[in-house]
């Protein structure tokens, strides 16, 4: 019997079609087996290979070099805190606290009595200048509070098993704000990026976050300088005598 459910591995199959090469659909097929079963299992990779026909050795590899992947079981809701630099300096470590707290576990990927949650510490997740934050449901949450973490919980154990719901900004006052591009940290959440802000002409975004206008081009490789120089007159030779 399979593991994995017939629109699943339908999905998976049609992977390869939109990559150069087969191997680069594993990443994909393997966080749609993990969004699905909520972990990895061996029987899980299995099929994926089979899906990708690839050696099940490769997909296994990649399940275990990639820290988004779990192999064990998690709880259905997980938490992704970020405890990179500015999140520490903002208090991540007192949110990762008062996580543990509140659904009662004591180590990472440990699950609650309920089933219902766990957590990880990740690297960063790009949106520096709204930490503390973290990736929830397939949501981004910025400026985390104690407060904004027991009315996720409630909120979460109130809708009982709900479906993971598309990555998105979470926040109402932080709709349409773009963080800025993931940088290279050591271990990052799966995710997606938040909607792209809208700017104005004068360069400030709608939702109330100055950013900078974008300069005009100045390089000679873009074709449009601005004030081109005008080209060098040569001095002509003063004849002799």
């Amino acid at each position: 019997m399979s593991t994995l459910s017939t629109h699943i591995l339908e999905e998976i199959r049609e992977l390869p079609a939109k990559y150069p090469q087969p191997r680069s659909a594993v990443m994909p097929a393997l966080d749609l087996a993990q969004e699905e079963l909520g972990y990895l299992t061996p029987e899980a990779m299995s099929e994926v290979a089979a899906a990708l026909e690839l050696d099940p050795g490769y997909v296994e590899g990649v399940a275990t070099f990639y820290s988004l992947f779990h192999l064990t079981p998690t709880g259905r809701h997980h938490f992704y805190l970020c405890t990179n630099l500015s999140c520490m300096l903002r208090g991540a470590d007192e949110i990762v606290e008062h996580v543990k707290r509140s659904i009662r576990v004591k180590e990472p990927d440990e699950v609650s009595a309920d089933g219902l949650f766990s957590y990880e510490e990740v690297e960063c997740l790009g949106a520096c200048e709204y930490a503390p934050m973290m990736r929830f449901d397939r949501r981004f949450h910025y400026e985390l509070t104690p407060g904004k973490i027991d009315a996720l919980i409630s909120e979460t154990k109130g809708q009982g098993l709900r479906p993971p719901a598309p990555v998105e900004v979470a926040s109402q006052d932080m709709q349409g704000v773009r963080p800025p591009a993931r940088r290279g940290g050591r271990r990052g959440a799966p995710g997606g990026t938040p909607p792209a802000t809208r700017t104005s002409e004068a360069g400030a975004s709608e939702a109330g976050r100055p950013h900078p206008a974008p300069s005009a081009p100045t390089s000679p490789a873009s074709g449009e300088v601005n004030n081109p120089r005008a080209p060098r007159k040569k001095k002509k030779k003063a004849s002799d005598g």
